[in-house]
Formats: structure tokens, C-alpha cells, sequence
């Protein structure tokens, strides 16, 4: 007993490292709302670092691909993960966070067990795959989304559904002090800097950090008063990132995401949650991804939208310019930053435009939310 209330118990899947870091920020809230429950996982060190205790490490599963191997041991897991649950651990509720396509296949399993899957991060159905709207139907008691367009979405289809509002509008650091970064890293705080930002997964490294570097080359050239840094991810080691970056001379900065982004005067990025971030510090930006031809065919077959980044999908504009696949070249991607930088009328729109997206993102304290969700269901009383 705690609190006059009888301990239950919650076990959540991650598939990522940003889904850790969600997952983690969700257990910390539970916490602070005295819930008497025993957590356990799959998750990564943040998880970890909330002490609970990992049934698997992440780290292993975010893997790009479809090779035989990856297949075996995600399917290895997924069997392992279902049969703990149902036999020994016995959770009184599942909370599945992104990870869309491990997640559901684990929650078809789960559900045919009786146990109770709620869902957080959904997978969005709304840019591809639109079919697996009816497996989480199926398969999941209650969605908590992060994007208001989701909740009519969902409720179409008559899916329980909590609009929890986007982690990033209350997790995102503030602002970092211009002038004490620069002078943190050896900067300029005259001169424009421009960042890139290659991505958190080698495959992205591998199809991306060449025609990034050529891009810094040619921008160097055309105007030697920039200065540049380059993002490394956090989870990338420092072996994995040198076989790419090479001897090139641009300044890496490690493990200072958020900062980088926000006093940065444009930025060169691969699509992902990174376009959100740089969208709510207001920072000029272009995305620029490709991948192997033939995930860009079957993505192609499977999209619903036509827009790749997070800021022009939900603002339904293009406020960021994207450029993809064959069109990834240094020319382009140079050409984009030059006007970003030096044409001042387009500048001052797009500042504008990405200030607009952040007012269309509720101002809700997502973990909160998503906290306050399973305690309701857990302890009712």
C-alpha cells in the first residue's frame, strides 16, 4: 500500500534514443504524482537513470534495415518481451512509446493476452501507412497523441484518444546566450554561423555527411566570412563519427543539441524531430535527407502527404524548404542557405512562419498529461 492505494505495475517500450528521453520524462512525472507503481522496460540510459529497471537495452534496436539479422533479433525480442509479460511480470497496463512497427506487432500479442496497451507517440498514419490506423484499433485501448490534427483523426475511426500536446513545446531548453556559446567554442559572435546537422543513425551519416561537407566547402568559398559547426548525436561514438567526418576541418560540437540550434543563424538539417526543435528556437533552416533507392520507392508507395518535415506538415505550408533524394546535391542545399541568410525580406518571413507553427502546438505539459493518464487508469480512486 502507498498512500491508501494498492502498487501496480507499468511496463514501457522504447525503440530509440528520443523515445527513452520521452519515456524517462513520463516516469519522472508519475513520480511526482506519488504513484505507487513498479516500472520496468526497454529503454536506454535516461530510463536507466529514473531507476528503472530495463528487461533490454535500446540501443541495439534502432538499426537501419532489413537485413536478416535485424529482422532475427527484433523478432528474437519481440518474443522474448511478450512472453515475460504474459508469464512473469504480468504489467497491469503497457505504455508503447513511438517505434511503430516493433511496437505493433508486440501489442497484437499483448492484447490477445487481456493486457492493456496505451500508446504514446503513435505512429503517424497520417504521413504513410494510413492501413495501421486499423491495427491500433484493433490492438490499442487508448492513443495519446502529440499533434491536435490527430485527435479528429483518430476519433474517425472511433479510437480512444487523448490530445496530450507535443513534448518538445515544454521539454525544449531555452534560448542558449549567444555570446557565451561563441565564446564556449572558440566562435565568432560577429560573424553568421551555420550548422549541420547530419543525423542520429550511421545510415544517415553514410548517405548524407558527404554532400553536407561538399555544402559547407562551397558555402566556405562563396563566403569566408561564415563560420560552421557540426552536430554529433549523442548516441553516435566518437569512432562511428570520425570513419564518416573524416579529416574534414569543421568544428564538431557533441551532445549540445539544443544549444547549437538555437544560436545558430541557419542550419542545414536531416529531417526528423530535429526540424521541430529548430522551429520553435525560430532558427532559418533546410532540410536536406536522402536514403537507398529503394526505401525512397517504398516510401513513395506507402506516403499519404507530400511534405517530409514537421514544421510544413503541420503548419500544411511549405515553410521549410526540403530537398530530397535525387535533388540532394551542394548546389541546391548552398543555394537555400545563401538565401535564408543574405535575403532579409524572405528571412524575416520565414521567422515568421516558423513563430506561427508554435502557435498552432498546444502549450500542455506533455508527460504531464501522459502521467496523469495512467495514474487515472491505474488508480481510479
Amino acid at each position: 500500500m502507498y498512500n491508501g492505494r494498492m502498487k501496480k505495475r507499468l511496463f514501457i517500450i522504447t525503440g530509440e534514443y528520443s523515445g527513452d528521453i520521452h519515456a524517462a520524462n513520463v516516469v519522472k512525472q508519475l513520480k511526482a504524482l506519488n504513484c505507487d507503481l513498479e516500472i520496468e522496460g526497454i529503454g536506454g540510459i535516461n530510463l536507466k537513470n529514473q531507476e528503472v529497471k530495463l528487461f533490454a537495452d535500446q540501443k541495439n534496436m534502432s538499426a537501419m534495415g532489413i537485413s536478416p539479422k535485424i529482422i532475427i533479433n527484433h523478432f528474437k525480442l519481440g518474443k522474448d518481451v511478450v512472453n515475460y509479460l504474459k508469464n512473469e511480470f504480468k504489467p497491469d497496463l503497457v505504455l508503447l512509446i513511438d517505434y511503430g512497427a516493433f511496437n505493433l506487432s508486440v501489442a497484437k500479442f499483448l492484447h490477445k493476452a487481456g493486457i492493456k496497451i496505451y500508446y504514446y507517440i503513435p505512429p503517424q498514419v497520417w504521413a504513410s501507412r494510413k492501413y495501421r490506423i486499423n491495427l491500433i484499433k484493433k490492438f490499442v485501448d487508448k492513443v495519446l497523441c502529440i499533434f491536435p490534427f490527430e485527435r479528429q483523426l483518430y476519433a474517425q475511426y472511433g479510437i480512444d484518444t487523448h490530445y496530450c500536446g507535443h513534448p518538445l513545446v515544454s521539454q525544449l531548453p531555452a534560448k542558449a546566450g549567444r555570446r557565451e556559446f561563441f565564446r564556449n567554442h572558440n566562435l565568432d559572435p560577429d560573424r553568421k554561423l551555420v550548422s549541420v546537422f547530419p543525423g542520429s543513425r550511421e545510415f544517415e551519416l553514410k548517405n548524407l555527411m558527404g554532400v553536407f561537407k561538399d555544402s559547407v566547402k562551397r558555402l566556405r568559398n562563396r563566403h569566408p566570412e561564415l563560420q560552421f559547426c557540426i552536430s554529433q548525436a549523442p548516441n553516435l561514438s566518437d569512432e562511428i563519427y570520425q570513419k564518416y567526418l573524416g579529416d574534414c576541418d569543421i568544428q564538431v560540437v557533441k551532445g549540445e543539441n539544443q544549444a547549437l540550434l538555437s544560436v545558430s543563424d541557419a542550419l542545414i538539417l536531416a529531417s526528423g524531430t530535429v526540424a521541430l526543435e529548430a522551429c520553435l528556437y525560430k532558427t532559418p533552416m533546410i532540410i536536406a535527407y536522402r536514403g537507398p533507392k529503394l526505401f525512397y520507392w517504398i516510401y513513395l508507395l506507402v506516403r499519404c502527404i507530400k511534405r517530409v518535415s514537421l514544421p510544413n506538415i503541420i503548419a500544411d505550408k511549405s515553410i521549410v524548404p526540403e530537398i530530397i533524394q535525387d535533388s540532394v546535391n551542394s548546389i541546391n542545399i548552398a543555394g537555400e542557405i545563401e538565401d535564408l541568410l543574405y535575403n532579409q525580406q524572405r528571412r524575416e518571413q520565414n521567422i515568421k512562419d516558423l513563430a506561427s507553427v508554435k502557435e498552432l502546438l498546444s502549450d500542455k505539459n506533455s508527460a504531464l498529461e501522459v502521467a496523469k493518464v495512467i495514474d487515472t487508469e491505474l488508480f481510479p480512486d
